[in-house]
């Protein structure tokens, strides 16, 4: 049994919608133009004159019990030790089965390589002692990332101490993404970005 799982709590008490994380993730990973592999959502709340925008933002799960890898024909798609769900892109065929099966929306068809990609939380980063790109632009520090087996970690702190919410609970992934006043409203409305 491994003694990391890592994991993220996003405040959303604390996301100002600036896109930076969005900005962060495009560059650190080369994501091309028309795609995204982490987007803020942005709803609006009320009505006029007494109108207020939530933000809501979204990149993959790394669940517990991830239905892409289940479904993936190649074992392609794979979770590490660590709990980071990712793509191995010389295993990958792009059948989009992985898309298909993810109930988050969260993976997208790379338009030159024709291969599927999505949110590895930056694994090239951690694996060097780093945080995600997101993490670490963020300027409100809304996003906490870590090991969620080690207690004395912001993000199992945080996790630990608020009441925390993920993203359709009732597909039975157990996400590894954790959210600090999540809005019921943003999370009916969840979809590809644009």
């Amino acid at each position: 049994m491994s003694k990391i799982k890592y994991g993220m709590v996003i405040d959303l008490r604390r996301c100002i919608g600036c896109h930076t994380c969005e900005v962060a993730c495009k560059a650190e990973n080369r994501v091309p133009l028309g795609v995204w592999q982490a987007w803020v959502k942005q709803i609006e709340k009320g009505f006029y004159p007494n109108v207020r925008k939530s933000f809501l933002p979204i990149l993959c799960d790394h669940c517990d019990n991830p239905s892409c890898v289940t479904v993936c024909p190649t074992k392609a798609s794979f979770k590490r030790k660590d709990g980071i769900v990712i793509i191995d892109p010389h295993t990958c065929i792009g059948c989009g089965y992985c898309m298909m099966a993810c109930p988050y929306a969260v993976r997208y068809m790379h338009p030159i390589q024709k291969i599927v990609q999505k949110c590895s939380f930056c694994s090239h980063r951690i694996d060097a002692g780093l945080k995600p790109a997101c993490v670490e632009a963020c300027a409100t520090g809304a996003r906490v990332f870590g090991n969620l087996l080690d207690p004395r970690e912001e993000v199992a702190i945080l996790k630990n101490t608020y009441p925390v919410q993920t993203i359709k609970p009732e597909y039975g992934t157990h996400p590894n993404i954790y959210y600090i006043g999540l809005d019921k409203d943003a999370v009916s409305s969840v979809s590809k970005p644009r």
